[in-house]
């Protein structure tokens, strides 16, 4: 699977971890950056993230900054993103179940990296159930204000 990446300075070291276990288990990693420490702003990764996502390039994306939710609100304005940020296995799971998300949002000052290693394998193995949440999904993508 494609799998777009992305983090900010504070997401960076995580980031290096996911990517390197998600190239492990033969998934084409699609690293947006950033690639230092050195302080950016996240919305422009999560905003990169996304545009890989929406234009075919990637089928998922993984976003990492300190807390994750930063990442999630950015990336959630995109038409088309599902974000979520996942601090346990469980509700990793349940967005791909019920809500199809598209993009995982974590935070390495949050959460260990075992911890998130996990929340990444969970979530990438789950799929979508369909049915009765596809109507919703729809409601999601379509609404404008």
């Amino acid at each position: 699977m494609k799998i777009a990446l992305g983090s900010d300075h504070a997401g960076f070291g995580l980031k290096e971890r996911i990517k390197a276990c998600l190239t492990e288990q033969g998934h084409e990693v699609l690293d947006v950056g950033t690639f230092s420490r050195d302080p950016v702003d996240y919305p422009e990764f999560a905003f990169k993230v996304a545009k890989k996502i929406i234009e075919g390039a990637a089928e998922r994306g993984i976003l990492v900054c300190g807390s994750g939710i930063g990442m999630c609100m950015a990336a959630n304005r995109i038409k088309g993103i599902r974000a979520v940020n996942a601090i346990e296995p469980f509700t990793a799971a349940m967005s791909r179940r019920h809500n199809n998300s598209n993009v995982l949002c974590l935070g390495e000052r949050f959460t260990g990296e075992d911890m998130a290693l996990e929340i990444v394998r969970v979530w990438m193995q789950e799929s979508f159930e369909g049915h009765r949440h596809e109507r919703r999904i729809r409601l999601l993508d379509d609404y404008n204000l």
